[in-house]
């Protein structure tokens, strides 16, 4: 029947019958896609609402004669329920961005592209917004009180009962009251995207090319900031984001004057509303139709929201102890352990041989001790380790080891925090002296101590020649 329609419309239009009508792979929505070969190559619509293909056909129409990159639409059936309209090809920009998502290393192509779309991103908001009927918006005319409180009980509902998690529901709500007071003093005359992320951008001749934007309406700009760089499976190092945030707000100030300490506070707020949101349709989406893609997504998003709650909530006190104990349960911090960086710090003895790293990376750090004042040429110390105290005096009096460490620290932090960024699971870091009893002891026993406290990372400390293994693991605070 649908392909019936789809040739029909394309016949009119372009006077000759399709050869080849090809379905698209569908997306998160009940709207689908085909494309029709012949004289012509065009893309055309199955939608189940009319009013949100009318909202589509206007934007696309509106936003057209502004001049943005948006698909135009070429043909519609009377009742709008099938349409037609240019085709862009196949290339999404998650696609184009797959190698950084999966490494969290984006390459500058990869980079160049994210650039290009976040700084159109103000275009479509501002200038998009110059002469917009909104009263045609489906499902919504605007971003208000009541779109913030479905969203957030369709988390709570969704999402937050599924997953088992005990709350009182009236203090709940009293805080999503407060955060939909503070998401509302943003209004503003803007167009909002609503869903503006990366499977929602298409790549055509090198530039971008925004589509599926028939949930829009008007509403803060703030809500397609979060959407964009907090997208779950986006996977951006948080040095990334923050670039892309300033190339945002450099772009934005075509339109007004920043204030941004404020911007960046009230875009917090943001953050926070739209990875619920998002947890709310990935639980409707994966609990209740049984969508794989879906829960897939889900340790990712928690994953952002276990980042934002590093800096507490203070608006919303009982909201944050209920998503601290959220991100802290059972079944998502067992994902986060099996995703986490481990660091195995060891100790050694030179004439036994550098140790062999086991996770298969090659090894990392090796640390030569050997040039520190050595205890073991003193017979009180030969029965002692580094872990010792009259050891441990016999290193610290000259200061020398303090200032060994602190080197040894400077890479090692830099190092952590950036396999953190980039999602690695395995970092070696290896002391050595003479006899792996002393001076590489007290180094890697101070190394693994370091880490476990300034990182949220697992630490294996192995004293190899000592026969001495200590676990430090995963703390998941705030």
């Amino acid at each position: 029947m649908e392909n019936s329609s789809l040739a029909a419309l394309y016949t009119s239009y372009v006077g000759s019958a399709p050869v080849e009508i090809e379905e698209l792979p569908s997306s998160g929505s009940n709207r689908r896609y085909f494309r029709l070969k012949g004289e012509q190559t065009l893309i055309g619509v199955l939608g189940t609402s009319r009013e949100e293909n009318e909202a589509f056909i206007y934007m696309a129409d509106h936003f057209g004669k502004k001049g943005l990159p948006v698909p135009e639409v070429v043909a519609c059936a009377e009742d709008k329920m099938v349409y037609l309209q240019r085709d862009l090809g196949d290339k999404l920009l998650f696609g184009e961005i797959e190698k950084g998502r999966l490494t969290r290393s984006y390459s500058a192509h990869e980079k160049e592209l994210l650039v290009k779309t976040i700084r159109l991103l103000p275009d479509i908001q501002f200038a998009g917004a110059v002469g917009m009927d909104f009263s045609v918006c489906f499902p919504t005319p605007q971003f208000d009180t009541r779109s913030v409180m479905w969203d957030l009980n369709y988390f709570k509902y969704c999402f937050l009962k599924a997953t088992g998690l005990e709350f009182q529901e009236d203090k709940l709500e009293d805080d999503f009251q407060a955060l939909a007071e503070v998401l509302m003093r943003s209004q503003s005359g803007t167009f909002m995207y609503r869903d503006f992320q990366s499977r929602n951008v298409m790549i055509k001749d090198g530039e971008p090319w925004f589509i599926d934007f028939q949930g829009g309406r008007r509403g803060p700009f703030y809500y397609d900031v979060a959407s964009f760089l907090w997208q779950a499976k986006a996977n951006f190092p948080d040095s990334l984001r923050q670039e892309l945030l300033a190339e945002y707000i450099d772009s934005l100030r075509k339109y007004q004057p920043i204030d941004e300490a404020y911007f960046h506070e009230q875009l917090r707020h943001f953050v926070l509303f739209r990875t619920l949101q998002v947890l709310g349709a990935y639980g409707f989406r994966g609990y209740f139709e049984k969508k794989p893609h879906f829960m897939q997504s889900v340790p990712f998003a928690i994953e952002n929201l276990r980042q934002l709650l590093d800096k507490p909530y203070a608006e919303y006190p009982y909201l944050n102890e209920v998503l601290t104990r959220l991100v802290g349960m059972k079944q998502f911090s067992d994902a986060l352990q099996k995703h986490a960086l481990t660091v195995k710090v060891m100790s050694f003895a030179y004439k036994k041989g550098i140790p062999n790293d086991a996770s298969g990376n090659g090894g990392g750090y090796v640390f030569d001790c050997r040039g520190i004042n050595n205890p073991g040429k003193y017979e009180r110390y030969k029965g002692f380790t580094g872990l010792d105290k009259n050891v441990i005096e016999f290193l610290e009096t000259d200061g020398e080891v303090f200032d060994y460490l602190e080197h040894c620290y400077s890479l090692v932090d830099a190092t952590v925090a950036r396999y953190v960024e980039r999602g690695f699971t395995n970092l070696m870091i290896c002391y050595g002296c003479t006899g792996g009893q002393h001076r590489s002891v007290y180094c890697a026993q101070h190394t693994a101590e370091h880490i476990s406290k300034k990182f949220n990372v697992k630490v294996e400390l192995v004293h190899r020649e000592q026969d001495i293994e200590q676990n430090f693991p995963v703390r998941n605070e705030h």
